[in-house]
């Protein structure tokens, strides 16, 4: 009788002890989450570290543990590439309108409205003309935050429009590629945004012009299908979505499971469709060593040329 008090007794105990320390866990992984969510702090979803949010802003969102590069929206990218108040908007006033009337889970317009509000973005893009490293570039960056940047007619319009600029005042341009492919809901009319941009691009190569589109995690569908690729050189950056039709869809129509590298930049790269993979902290270097090396006899200017060596010379010397 005894014996099977104190087992009971015992039991008691242990159940709550496993409670307590249940309970205890969950408080202090709320407690966690509660000061991960308060931006003090960034986990990196590849390998769980945690970095202070202002370090990893320093090293533009790169974690510095594993090198996973963490999507940043237009802003952050443009603040990144463009040198200080040398940033002018284009084409800030175009808002896409909802001809088809299109409704899925909302009306289309409602949508566009909550994006807007969201984001604070009229569209998935933002185009403008700025320098990077003392040289003028066009410049258009997608985000992903509006809509998966998917591309409806405004965005081809603005990316038409920057680029027909470019060629005018004879500067190189960039585009920061992102996107899940063509808006659903504009139909047609999005997809027409492929040939408009690609046709603008044309113009631009004709005019013995530089046009330099950089790959981001994810780049797909109808961008890769058209402007992403046409670029004179190609880059990427590490670990990024590179592809066309989604990876399911594919191995549903070949009936083959597909390799786990399968549409990473690295894959692209092995295959020819990207000429280089470079990770975000070294991309306006790069781009401006290209810029320097492609500009017209017009805009090379000896003070450009000068200004740009010294700084490269003395970052190189700082980090040896």
């Amino acid at each position: 009788m005894a014996n099977n008090e104190e087992s009971r007794g015992l039991k008691s105990v242990l159940l709550d002890w496993f409670a307590n320390r249940r309970k205890s866990g969950s408080i202090i992984q709320e407690r966690q989450e509660r000061e991960i969510a308060d931006g003090l702090w960034h986990k990196c979803p590849e390998c769980s570290v945690l970095t202070y949010t202002k370090d990893l802003r320093a090293n533009q969102m790169v974690c510095v543990e594993c090198g996973h590069h963490n999507r940043v929206d237009s802003d952050e990218r443009i603040r990144q590439l463009t040198d200080p108040n040398t940033w002018k908007p284009m084409d800030e006033h175009l808002r896409p309108s909802d001809p088809l009337q299109f409704r899925d889970r909302k009306p289309y317009i409602d949508r566009l409205r909550e994006m807007h509000e969201k984001v604070g973005l009229m569209e998935a893009v933002q185009t403008g003309l700025a320098q990077i490293n003392g040289f003028p570039f066009a410049l258009g960056v997608m985000d992903f935050r509006f809509i998966g940047a998917s591309m409806g007619s405004v965005v081809g319009e603005k990316l038409t429009r920057l680029i027909e600029e470019a060629t005018q005042r004879r500067y190189p341009v960039v585009i920061i590629c992102t996107s899940g492919g063509a808006r659903m809901q504009e139909g047609m009319l999005s997809l027409m945004q492929m040939a408009k941009i690609s046709a603008a691009l044309q113009n631009h190569r004709e005019a013995k012009l530089l046009y330099i589109p950089v790959l981001t995690n994810p780049t797909t569908g109808g961008v890769t299908a058209s402007f992403a690729m046409l670029g004179d050189i190609i880059l990427a950056e590490p670990k990024a979505t590179i592809g066309f039709a989604g990876r399911r869809v594919i191995e549903q129509t070949l009936r083959e499971k597909l390799p786990d590298d399968f549409q990473t930049a690295e894959d692209v790269l092995k295959h020819g469709f990207v000429d280089e993979i470079l990770p975000r902290t070294q991309l306006k270097q790069t781009l401006t060593q290209l810029i320097a090396l492609h500009q017209p006899p017009a805009l090379t200017t000896t003070h450009n040329l000068v200004m740009w060596e010294t700084r490269h010379l003395s970052s190189t010397i700082v980090e040896s």
